[in-house]
């Protein structure tokens, strides 16, 4: 009753405020604490999945600078306005406005010390906002601060000290219940489970938030932050608790969860989990399939496009309307479609062998000896290999290729048996056949590299 009570008062200041000349006046006559905690309901409807009041949420933040802008030494004197002015200012209040109300009230130093950590803190200033807020225990301040501190805290120490953030996260979890802080620590705690490694952390937290917040407009990033994590931490979350988590969303949001989980895995070559979240996004629920969803076909092509059902993965690939596809995925369609068709290609005809040149006794030249544009089988020069000079024997004892376009090369002195005649080379062994067996195997490595270079190359 009370805070249906609060909120109609709300909703008649906004409507005042929304251009009604008494506007100004109706916001003077309410104290700070008043009109932040106003703020705190509106923003607890939003975690819950009130979209419609996220333009309350703005207009009523104006409202609250627009008070504390005003407030002076007498309206701090009542402890309940200055913890408002630091709830306001982590819950997304302007700096500016926190820094100038702080130098105007007379608090007591522990209160002043949050209120330097917390302007620091919207500052971008996060070292001297750690040591500023490391002596204060959040959970000996009023719940309303205490909650809005530990969420501060934890989300300064994420990157250094993961597992003091979790603690306190659950801390401004355990504070305030069922309100955006815990929404925010939930979505924090996911992300930085997944830093750690820490699956079981990671599926609870996960577990947790598609509970209680899946309709919170900041959902898409606990979405960005859970599809990572399922990639990075595949080897230790099963298949069935991915499902499990799943299964508590909404159809779309499952599908559109699976798709995201597919194109990742099969980015990142983990075809048995591209495979899993492929079927799942096809599967659909309640007898409505997304069969004809062509990121589904595509990114389960994507982990059989080696297999031995490539004729088939060929003919899903060619069904695919490209025009429903982002330019990404377009850029994958066309990846897979040549890799496909280089799996099919027959392999290219080995060369014919030659008979080797038979030598002929000719007297010595000792005169210049011109570069030779092939050497002696007739193939053409290796590209970059320059011969110390292009009728010199080479290290292995065979003639030495000479580089192309060389002009003649005037011969230094040299001993006899260094220098060998163009027309007569040293007979060399005869290679041995290849084995067309081997020639198979080194093309399938060599297509199975393709594949990882465009896909790595292509857009996550």
């Amino acid at each position: 009753m009370r805070r249906a009570a609060v909120t109609s008062r709300l909703i008649g200041l906004l409507l005042l405020a929304g251009g009604y000349p008494s506007a100004g006046f109706a916001q003077d006559a309410l104290q700070p604490y008043q009109l932040v905690r106003s703020l705190q309901l509106i923003q607890d409807r939003i975690a819950a999945g009130d979209h419609a009041a996220l333009p309350m949420q703005a207009k009523l933040l104006e409202m609250v600078d627009a008070r504390l802008r005003a407030a002076d030494a007498e309206d701090f004197k009542d402890p309940k306005n200055f913890r408002a002015l630091l709830v306001y200012g982590m819950s997304g209040g302007n700096p500016v406005t926190v820094e100038a109300a702080t130098s105007r009230a007379t608090t007591d130093p522990q209160s002043l010390a949050v209120a330097n950590g917390v302007i620091d803190y919207l500052s971008g200033r996060p070292g001297e906002a750690i040591e500023a807020l490391k002596p204060i225990d959040p959970m000996t301040l009023p719940p309303d601060l205490g909650a809005f501190l530990a969420l501060v805290k934890g989300s300064l120490l994420a990157g250094d000290q993961p597992a003091a953030a979790l603690g306190l996260l659950d801390e401004a979890r355990l504070l305030s219940p069922g309100t955006l802080v815990e929404e925010a620590a939930l979505r924090r705690s996911v992300g930085i489970a997944v830093a750690q490694g820490d699956a079981a952390r990671f599926a609870l937290a996960s577990t947790q938030y598609v509970e209680r917040y899946l309709y919170s407009p900041y959902a898409s990033q606990f979405a960005d932050s859970f599809v990572s994590g399922v990639i990075a931490l595949h080897m230790s979350i099963s298949q069935d608790k991915l499902a499990d988590i799943t299964s508590m969303m909404d159809s779309e949001r499952e599908k559109v969860i699976y798709l995201r989980i597919a194109r990742r895995a099969a980015i990142d070559g983990l075809n048995d989990l591209s495979a899993f979240a492929s079927a799942r996004a096809e599967q659909g629920r309640d007898g409505n399939t997304n069969q004809d969803d062509p990121r589904a076909l595509l990114y389960a092509s994507l982990s059989t496009v080696t297999s031995g059902t490539i004729e088939d993965v060929r003919a899903k690939l060619g069904k695919i309307d490209r025009s429903r596809l982002s330019e990404g995925d377009r850029a994958l369609l066309d990846a897979a479609q040549a890799i496909a068709g280089e799996v099919v290609a027959p392999p290219a005809p080995l060369p014919e062998e030659k008979p080797a040149p038979v030598a002929v006794k000719q007297p010595p030249a000792p005169e210049t000896v011109a570069a030779q544009g092939a050497d002696a089988s007739g193939l053409p020069p290796v590209e970059g290999a320059i011969a110390e000079h292009p009728a010199v024997t080479s290290a292995s004892g065979g003639p030495a290729t000479s580089a192309p376009e060389t002009p003649a090369v005037a011969a230094a002195p040299a001993d006899a048996a260094t220098v060998v005649q163009a027309s007569a080379p040293l007979p060399a062994a005869s290679p041995e056949p290849a084995d067309p067996t081997d020639a198979a195997m080194t093309k399938t490595r060599r297509q199975l590299d393709l594949i990882d270079q465009m896909l790595g190359a292509a857009p996550k």
